[in-house]
């Protein structure tokens, strides 16, 4: 299984509960429909009066077979929109991606 994590900052016209909404109700659905994705998970920071805001806004992991898969699947019809309606919501020059090897220890 290759996991791609995407760490995604909001645009600054953006509230947290609009970028949170938009996440959920449009661009997720997006990403749901790439072809080959095996799970997505959407993570959000929730407020913790003990910790500082950790600065993103949502960390995204996004499963897939392999990595043909994966780039089959952002070639796509779908995984180009999705790619471009990140510009709508998301900062691009601050949000971050990457292929990740995820070791389970417990």
């Amino acid at each position: 299984m290759l996991k791609f994590v995407v760490v995604l900052y909001k645009l600054p016209c953006f509230s947290e509960e609009q970028f949170v909404k938009y996440m959920r109700e449009v661009h997720g659905p997006m990403a749901e429909r790439l072809p080959g994705l095996q799970r997505y998970v959407q993570n959000f920071p929730v407020q913790d009066p003990k910790r500082k805001h950790p600065g993103w806004h949502a960390v995204i992991e996004l499963f897939f077979t392999d990595r043909d898969t994966m780039e089959s699947a952002w070639r796509s019809p779908e995984g180009t929109a999705a790619t471009e309606d990140l510009d709508k919501f998301v900062d691009r020059d601050r949000s971050t991606w990457s292929v990740v090897e995820e070791r389970r220890i417990r």
